[in-house]
């Protein structure tokens, strides 16, 4: 097979007009003519970390998805089902892995649970990690997402950093605005990258300490504006993830996005494209080509290199989309899940008053996963502490998923502007337990049962009525078409805006309170928790 167009070498870091030639899935030789179509042949993308299951899809319906905007392989964690299924979590998708195109590596998970102050379903031991190294020889060790076990030498973390240095496994790591001596010392346990980078000079620091970093641009948290002058400061150094996408995100933009993006502020094409390409393929050592001749013939064609509208992708040779359809047949995904969580009732969400005293209030914040703090006198109704919406204190309730004989945990929350309903998930990370917000109890208890109702999902109830969108896959995951799932989740998502919520996008975020590791206060389903102290704070101060 031969195509013609324009060659992006970004190796050699020219174009020239030529034909590709393609035998037995690889790319047997690249020939150089006078002219050639006007179109762009060059590398698929990869997103160098990324969580396949904030997409809400299976790894078969993700990679349609993924295909359709261009990438080529991605470099997953599959924390979150293991947080639910451990070991058997991370085996699913391993499977489901394999029935897709898409060049996926799969790293292991490094803190399952990611603290010891939540409850999730899964474990993952060092003898775990060990097991699968053995059985698998590209498999590395996941993000450490338990930066102050590293620095103070936990020994539980230790062990499994040792057993991936025992099998030179690549460490990935997780370290929000760690710098200094603290730096140096999670560095030197063979941590090798970092995808939390929001300021330059932490990102600077990092780098100048020998990390890589990874400019994250998700449905959440979006960095690429803010480190975008690293991608031409230091073009060896830099690759692109998305970390968190979202369907409906993920259905218009991913790496791509970055890209176009990227170049049209004016940084480097070459630059960029080793971003997106020959950085994580060369430092995670992918099993993805380079269009060099060789190697494995997964590639893209472009129309130009401004809009980057995309004529067609092709993985080992054989063309997966062709500018319309994504051409993979799904073989479907089973469903595995854990939910044992029983119904809810409004009096399990109640709060006494503690006369004289102040409450404390997490503080979300639109597009970070980090969290403030204040203390606020509670609005009183009945002697118990109820949500405020006209201040913008709302009740947060975070609910043991694996075992329903345990009361919910309930504190309060600024920064979602619900004015009335509410909004629940069985997304929360890490252990992902049922969280929820809202500005009436009787709103609260529905969303909650909805997601009960479903074994996993997320919902919205708003005078009384109910919306919910089901993840029946470990309470995570939809194994139903990829565009049908980001169409549902933008219905449910503009119905959670009618609560007037001030948050673009609610879910996300309220995923992401019950995260331990990312400060200053979070909940888990045991309570409220200091992340600066690392241990749990009271309610009433």
């Amino acid at each position: 097979m031969e195509i013609f167009g324009n060659i992006v070498d970004v190796v050699k870091k020219v174009i020239f007009p030529g034909k590709v030639i393609i035998d037995h899935g690889r790319i047997k030789r690249i020939v150089p003519l006078e002219k050639a179509p006007h179109q762009f042949i060059l590398p698929g993308f990869i997103d160098a970390h990324v969580h396949i299951e904030s997409s809400m899809l299976t790894p078969q319906q993700f990679a349609c998805m993924a295909i359709r905007q261009g990438t080529v392989g991605v470099v997953t964690d599959p924390h979150e089902i293991a947080n639910v299924l451990g070991v058997e979590g991370i085996r699913y998708m391993m499977r489901d892995a394999e029935k897709t195109p898409l060049k996926i590596k799969i790293g292991i998970p490094s803190c399952v649970p990611a603290t010891s102050f939540e409850t999730s379903g899964g474990v993952i031991g060092a003898e775990d990690i060990e097991m699968l190294f053995k059985e698998q020889e590209d498999l590395h060790l996941a993000e450490m997402m338990n930066y102050p076990g590293v620095i103070f030498d936990d020994p539980g973390v230790m062990e499994k950093i040792k057993t991936a240095r025992k099998y030179h496994r690549i460490i990935d790591g997780h370290a929000p605005g760690i710098r200094g001596k603290e730096l140096e010392k999670y560095i030197a346990a063979g941590i090798s990258t970092d995808h939390e980078c929001t300021d330059l000079a932490e990102a600077e620091e990092k780098i100048k300490r020998g990390m890589k970093i990874l400019v994250r641009e998700g449905s959440a948290v979006k960095n690429l504006e803010a480190l975008m002058p690293l991608i031409d400061r230091h073009p060896g150094e830099i690759m692109f993830c998305t970390d968190d996408s979202h369907p409906d995100d993920l259905a218009v933009r991913h790496i791509r996005e970055m890209v176009r993006r990227a170049i049209k502020k004016g940084c480097s094409l070459w630059n960029v494209l080793s971003a997106a390409t020959v950085n994580p393929v060369r430092f995670y050592g992918l099993h993805v080509g380079l269009l060099q001749p060789g190697d494995p013939a997964d590639f893209i064609v472009c129309r130009d290199l401004k809009e980057w509208e995309l004529l067609a992708v092709f993985l080992e040779g054989k063309k997966v989309f062709d500018g319309l359809n994504v051409l993979v047949n799904n073989t479907g995904s089973p469903v595995v899940n854990r939910f044992e969580a029983g119904p809810v009732r409004e009096e399990d969400l109640w709060i006494k008053a503690v006369p004289g005293k102040n409450i404390r209030v997490i503080i979300a914040k639109e597009g970070s996963l980090m969290t403030g703090e204040k203390y606020e006198k509670p609005a009183v109704k009945e002697e118990l502490a109820v949500s405020d919406p006209g201040r913008d204190i709302l009740k947060i309730v975070v609910m043991n998923r694996y075992n329903r004989s345990v009361p919910p945990a309930v504190g309060f929350i600024s920064g979602f502007g619900l004015q009335q309903g509410a909004l629940a998930s069985s997304i929360a990370h890490d252990s992902h337990n049922l969280i929820a917000v809202g500005a009436e109890d009787r709103e609260i208890v529905n969303a909650l049962n909805a997601v009960i109702r479903e074994k996993g999902g997320i919902a919205v109830s708003r005078k009384g009525e109910i919306k919910v969108l089901p993840l029946p896959v470990a309470g995570l995951m939809s194994a139903e078409e990829g565009i049908k799932v980001a169409k549902n989740y933008q219905d449910i998502n503009k119905i959670a805006h009618l609560t007037k919520t001030s948050l673009q996008e609610p879910f996300m975020t309220l995923s992401f309170m019950a995260l331990l590791v990312i400060p200053e206060l979070k909940i888990s389903d045991r309570g409220l928790f200091d992340v600066r102290k690392f241990g749990f704070t009271k309610l009433f101060v």
